[in-house]
């Protein structure tokens, strides 16, 4: 199992990579990294399952939503995005059906939908 990411450190690093974001600077990849992770384990809190996973390469990854498992091969259901759409996401920067519609989001799946789960409180 992944080391579990305290809160101080997940909201530091995403402070890191917004105030570098603001300032048009490229984020270090170590707080985009942690960032990404903290926020993937929010959403794992808030929706603990196995029947979706949610990528965002190459940072991390997680399965949540409760419903069917999934435990061999390509899940049957799957979202993936890079990791300035998933923080806009999670933190409400940005919503999740204009992310779907501008084609940030790569979803496939009758429940790769996150749109009632977003955006997390980090």
């Amino acid at each position: 199992m992944a080391r579990r990411i305290d809160t101080i450190e997940g909201r530091t690093a995403l402070d890191a990579v917004r105030t570098a974001t603001a300032a048009g600077e490229k984020p270090a990849r170590t707080a985009l990294a942690t960032a990404v992770r903290y926020l993937l384990q929010l959403l794992d809190e808030k929706a603990p399952g196995n029947s979706v996973e949610v990528r965002v390469p190459p940072f991390g990854a997680a399965q949540v939503v409760q419903g069917p498992r999934h435990t061999r091969g390509t899940p049957p259901n799957v979202i993936e995005m890079d990791a300035a759409t998933w923080i806009a996401l999670a933190t409400g920067a940005e919503v999740w059906a204009d992310a779907v519609a501008a084609g940030r989001v790569h979803a496939s799946g009758v429940r790769a939908d996150l749109e009632g789960l977003l955006p997390l409180r980090p």
